[in-house]
């Protein structure tokens, strides 16, 4: 295994960009206030090229936004990084002795590929046309930017790390020998499209436990299917849900007569009794309101 200065010092930038961005795309999530005199904002159609570039401008730009305080855990996360990196090789080869797993996983993994999320994003986004659900149309939308985003992200660092896959001989696991398997590209887009959905319909328990559930599942099975390390899949995890994070954070509109924000009494999944009493017109009773 190669292990000079040279590796080891563009290693350690790999690492400190990927940590950095990583955590400042949360750090900046921007939390939307619009002003009662602001004008109709465009649709998300008209924007969705324009919101894609302030995406990535937002995106690469991160890290110039973190703050001293922030290196309480920058540094435990950049040491455990590379942790895992020195330590990749070893738990990949132990991973990739057993065979049994290999068809369930690489089922599994499909659920991160663009074959499968590109017809789930298509679909929510034509079902909220056809039904006149904005909340469909929007998730629909936003989740096609952050698995374009994620795209996006994934190829260039791939590009920049080249690093090799447990496959690849005597080479697996080297960073800048021409591989493509850091970041795990299923693990981003799954994670980015899972969060705008979670985050979509958070007020449905179900919903963004099975989000999340299948994102989980599929960056697990990219390693156990020996297509990418421990360190590979926790990155793209980790990637794509600050991406998708971002994306509904940055995008989402609040829909007229909605219950998903942030009044915390009517997001409860009970019933609300209040008193309907009115003196002058002698009416005297109960009103139930339930959001569901």
């Amino acid at each position: 295994m190669r292990r000079n200065s040279s590796h080891w010092l563009r290693l350690t930038v790999v690492v400190t960009m990927v940590v950095c961005a990583a955590s400042a795309i949360l750090a900046q999530t921007p939390t939307q206030s619009p002003s009662p005199n602001a004008q109709p904002a465009k649709s998300l159609e008209s924007e969705f090229l324009k919101n894609i570039l302030r995406d990535q401008k937002a995106i690469w730009t991160a890290p110039f936004h973190l703050e001293r305080k922030d290196a309480k855990w920058l540094v435990p996360s950049g040491i455990g990084l590379m942790t895992l990196f020195t330590t990749d090789r070893i738990t990949g080869d132990e991973i990739g002795e057993p065979n049994d797993q290999l068809t369930a996983s690489r089922v599994i993994s499909y659920g991160g590929s663009i074959y499968v999320l590109g017809p789930t994003v298509a679909a929510f986004y034509l079902v909220g046309r056809e039904k006149n659900d904005a909340r469909a149309r929007e998730t629909g939308l936003l989740s096609a930017e952050a698995m374009v985003d994620s795209l996006i992200v994934s190829s260039a660092l791939k590009g920049i790390t080249q690093r090799a896959r447990p496959a690849d001989g005597n080479e697996r696991s080297e960073f800048f020998d021409g591989g493509n398997s850091f970041p795990s590209g299923h693990s981003i887009q799954a994670w980015s499209v899972a969060t705008v959905i979670a985050n979509e319909y958070h007020t449905h328990r179900m919903v963004p436990i099975l989000a999340y559930g299948i994102a989980s599942a599929v960056s697990i099975a990219r390693v156990t299917d020996h297509k990418h390390y421990i360190s590979d899949a926790l990155v793209g995890s980790g990637l794509g849900y600050g991406i998708g994070k971002y994306v509904y954070s940055a995008h989402h509109r609040r829909l007229p007569g909605s219950i998903d924000d942030d009044k915390g009494p009517e997001q409860s999944h009970w019933p609300l009794i209040t008193a309907n009493w009115d003196r002058h017109a002698h009416e005297y009773g109960v009103r139930l309101t339930w959001g569901f």
